[in-house]
């Protein structure tokens, strides 16, 4: 028989059908589903509206090159333009995360004609060759991806990066809420100090939004709240719910010329029908707003529970860190409750759910999670 390469361990578990938040496995069991795949299904699981666009696209055109004129791509790029308050920035395609990461660091290098980057501490950019030089993460940087160009700043530290950023700095990129960090939040301070510092060395500022934005932090991008202006935002995951999409929305100062950036599969149109119809389900169905509410919820039900050693995050983007590891806990929930969680680290659960999570999905989580807590509480406390 033929081997996959490993990449994640495994649980013993096949879903062969979604709708909305909730998985059914080959058994016909139901899980309540609190993480979206890594933070992909934005608008649910076989939206109708979703599920249909797609479908018709099927029947008329499913992809050709960037060579000739998609027009869905520029509906998207209008719709994304209204939607996320940046009208005036320029939107490249592309399929992934790291791709859009790849192409915000080139084109920030194009610009300046500098190549330093400055990146942060327990930072995650993806895994191609500049995406995981700039990622705080020893164990998955290889050989040939290690570069001595970037320098790793202490995140949520102004000081640090005040001195860090200099004139020979071309990008300084940045998550606005750090996913597998461990949903750390940047501070408003930290990301407005980053804004100044970038205007007063002329280095350009990528805002990493590829988990974090598209509406789960409550605002269109996380970054928002603290009203600051990213020269370039990268984008992905919940961008296509589940179809691979990524992007980065470009400020109107950068000048384009043919062959600056390029991708084949990038902007097809399948693609581009997906983006068009998350955009439309999140504006038609208010999901930000929900993301926000929703968000506050549960926040708010997790400190009712307590027993946690910190809490983070902000809408649907949410890390409990607890001063045990939790993979048990994890493992409690999935199997014992039925619902699906992350980790991030070896002490915190993530919650990545779809931004159309209501308030009784919310509910059957705090119980779980309390029923769960209060069996590992009774286990230590008979081994003490």
């Amino acid at each position: 028989m033929a081997q996959l390469f490993n990449v994640y361990p495994l649980y013993d578990i096949e879903p062969v059908r979604a709708q909305g938040s909730y998985l059914w496995d080959n058994n016909g069991i139901r899980y309540l589903d609190l993480y979206g795949g890594h933070a992909v299904i934005s608008v649910g699981h076989t939206h109708p509206r979703y599920v249909q666009a797609l479908t018709d696209q099927l029947h008329k055109i499913q992809f050709y090159s960037n060579s000739v004129r998609i027009p869905q791509q520029q509906e998207l790029a209008d719709k994304l333009g209204e939607l996320s308050g940046h009208p005036d920035y320029a939107l490249f395609l592309c399929n992934s995360g790291a791709e859009a990461n790849e192409n915000a660091l080139k084109l920030a290098s194009f610009h300046t004609g500098r190549k330093g980057v400055v990146a942060f501490t327990k930072s995650f950019h993806g895994r191609t060759a500049g995406a995981v030089a700039a990622t705080d993460n020893p164990a998955i940087v290889a050989p040939v991806n290690a570069t001595d160009h970037v320098t790793f700043l202490l995140f949520n530290d102004p000081d640090a990066a005040m001195a860090g950023i200099t004139t020979d700095t071309c990008a300084v990129i940045v998550e606005g809420i750090q996913g597998v960090g461990g949903i750390q939040v940047a501070s408003d301070a930290f990301l407005k100090a980053l804004r100044q510092r970038c205007d007063e060395t002329g280095a350009v500022l990528i805002l990493d939004s590829v988990q974090c934005g598209y509406g789960r932090s409550g605002k269109f991008f996380s970054h928002q709240y603290s009203g600051i202006r990213a020269d370039i935002i990268s984008m992905a995951k919940g961008m296509g719910n589940g179809f691979p999409i990524g992007g980065i929305l470009i400020a109107p100062e950068f000048k384009a010329s043919y062959g600056l950036l390029g991708t084949t599969f990038g902007g097809n149109h399948l693609a581009c029908v997906a983006g068009i119809a998350v955009l439309d389900i999140m504006r038609e169905e208010g999901l930000m707003d929900n993301a926000a509410r929703i968000g506050t919820y549960l926040m708010d039900g997790i400190r009712q529970i307590g027993g946690y050693k910190d809490l983070r995050g902000r809408g649907l983007m949410i890390g409990i860190e607890y001063d045990f590891p939790v993979e048990a806990l994890r493992h409690q929930l999935l199997f014992e409750h039925k619902q699906f969680t992350g980790v991030a680290g070896k002490h915190t659960i993530r919650l990545l759910p779809s931004l159309a999570l209501g308030t009784d999905e919310a509910d059957q989580f705090l119980e779980a999670l309390e029923n769960c807590l209060l069996k590992h509480r009774d286990t230590a406390t008979a081994q003490s």
